[in-house]
């Protein structure tokens, strides 16, 4: 009698799963006109798909030509439009190619946004220049505190845009000065000057800036010069277009050990890289996890690839101005929640000192520690370490320090052990 119930449970199980089936089927057979449409056409080359109708409350134009000469194309089930309900980030995978390169390339396109929070945006646009939630956009833009920019203004400064994103939490002019000398939107970018912006590129960097401002910080900090981002490539409407990096971190979490000893020293790195560097910006990431990191097949790098909630705090400006504590140490607390992913901080506090341990706490807590949860899974990018470095108790006793630390300042230091120790593990096992 007992063998019957999970039987009968499993024929449940199974038909409920082939009624799902069939009622997608159902659905793509009632679309059938349009699916087959979608599959046909390169909506990609279709401005009201890129939303450019809706620029300047866009994020850029530099990349419409690739978009509309059809050189980017959707990968083959990113063609199907009825999927779109389950891609609610809205990130799309694509093909790119240059004709005189001969091959093409994979590239990530991102609306930076859910469909939810970009009807938001344009709604919040229309309320503030008409009272009205919908409008035309191209001529609500101008009577909104994007436009605020435009004419014979010279700099963009901290008073005109502080607190509007993580990026501009607490900006130094010289910060300011480098998004607008590295605005990737512009045909004359390379000035910190605004006033060699067209009044249309100063609301599209604006409304980036305050919407989501992860195209700003792979311009500013790019992979070229050795930051651990991925690389901006352009937009067109509200499609930007990023270089593919790899398989997400969470791909590696039953990775050999080997490769995950390399992989944690990496992510090591990328904290020390983002917290101490000769440009004195500390870049401190606010929210950490194994979907927000990416690994090169080829060379194996780590990569961030999701930069919206980066805080940049400037070094500089902190010992010029010198706040209250300013040069005590920052310790990150601890925070043992029970959902994933979860992180502590004062973002007021990141601004105020020059000596601060987040990063090591966000990648140790979120990434490589006993704490670390993530779908469903604990334990961390480290978990089961071989015998005998279990039994030698080092790493596990660096972890627990560097997620929670027992003596005053000893995720610092822990941190700085931990770096050392996974670069021997990673250099005696290659």
């Amino acid at each position: 009698m007992w063998r019957l119930v999970p039987l009968k449970l499993g024929r449940l199980s199974r038909a409920l799963k082939l009624a799902a089936l069939g009622s997608l089927l159902v659905l793509m057979l009632l679309h059938s006109p349009s699916l087959l449409a979608s599959w046909q056409r390169n909506e990609l080359a279709d401005r009201r798909f890129l939303q450019l109708n809706k620029c300047p409350a866009c994020f850029g134009t530099s990349w419409c030509r690739r978009f509309l000469n059809g050189q980017v194309g959707f990968e083959t089930w990113g063609r199907l439009r009825l999927l779109d309900f389950l891609n609610v980030k809205n990130v799309y995978f694509a093909q790119y190619g240059e004709p005189r390169e001969g091959g093409r390339r994979r590239v990530v396109l991102k609306r930076l946004g859910s469909q939810r929070e970009l009807a938001q945006l344009d709604q919040s646009i229309c309320k503030r220049a008409t009272g009205r939630p919908r409008c035309d956009l191209l001529q609500a833009m101008p009577r909104t505190e994007f436009a605020r920019l435009n004419g014979d203004v010279r700099l963009l400064t901290p008073e005109a845009v502080e607190g509007w994103s993580d990026l501009v939490h607490c900006p130094s002019q010289r910060l300011l000065d480098r998004l607008v000398r590295r605005y990737a939107e512009t045909k004359d970018s390379g000035s910190f000057l605004l006033r060699n912006l067209k009044d249309s590129e100063r609301m599209q960097l604006l409304l980036t800036l305050a919407f989501n401002p992860e195209p700003l910080v792979l311009q500013s900090f790019p992979s070229d010069e050795g930051w651990p981002f991925a690389k901006y490539l352009g937009a067109c409407g509200r499609m930007v277009a990023v270089n593919y990096v790899g398989e997400e971190l969470w791909s590696y979490f039953n990775a050999p050990w080997e490769k995950r000893v390399d992989l944690a020293w990496q992510l090591m790195e990328i904290a020390e890289q983002l917290t101490n560097n000769d440009f004195e910006f500390a870049l401190y990431l606010l929210d950490v996890s194994f979907d927000n990191f990416a690994v090169g097949p080829r060379d194996g790098k780590v990569i961030i690839v999701d930069a919206e909630n980066v805080l940049v705090a400037d070094k500089r400006l902190i010992r010029q101005n010198k706040p209250e504590n300013w040069d005590v140490w920052y310790e990150s607390k601890f925070d043992d929640c029970d959902k994933e992913a979860c992180l502590s901080f004062s973002k007021e506090i990141l601004c105020a000192r020059v000596t601060v341990d987040h990063n090591y706490y966000a990648v140790c807590q979120n990434l490589l520690s006993r704490h670390a949860t993530w779908r469903g899974t604990s334990g961390g990018l480290l978990h089961d370490p071989p015998s005998e470095i279990a039994k030698d108790g080092r790493l596990e006793a660096l972890l627990d320090e560097c997620t929670n630390p027992k003596k005053r300042y000893g995720r610092f230091q822990a941190a700085k052990e931990l770096r050392g120790y996974l670069a021997q593990l990673s250099h005696n096992v290659r």
